[in-house]
């Protein structure tokens, strides 16, 4: 599996505009045939810092993610919100295993 975790700062005030247009992202980033988990996380005790935890069958799944309509609307979306480039780092799954019914729970 190929996983994706991006880190995302928010400027003050903007943490409830972020979280609409990231709900809007991620629940169709769940439908796309190469999604098998989107998780949208918000850090404890730092209320403008989000986690997205995305994992993808394969780099192509993401990449093609990428170029999803969603995708790009959500990117402009919050482009202004926020208070510093987001930081992504790509990972390839290790555990738990590689089968896609462990991720989606089939």
């Amino acid at each position: 599996m190929y996983v994706a975790c991006v880190t995302i700062w928010v400027k003050p005030g903007g943490e409830e505009q972020f979280v609409e247009a990231t709900k809007r992202n991620h629940e169709n980033t769940r439908r796309e045939p190469g999604n098998l988990r989107f998780d949208v996380l918000k850090h404890e005790s730092e209320p403008g810092r989000f986690m997205l935890y995305e994992v993808y069958q394969t780099p192509d799944d993401f990449a093609a993610h990428q170029k999803t309509a969603h995708y790009l609307a959500w990117k402009e979306a919050v482009a202004d919100l926020m208070a510093q480039p987001r930081q992504g780092h790509k990972h390839m799954s290790l555990f738990p295993c590689d089968k896609a019914e462990y991720w989606t729970g089939g």
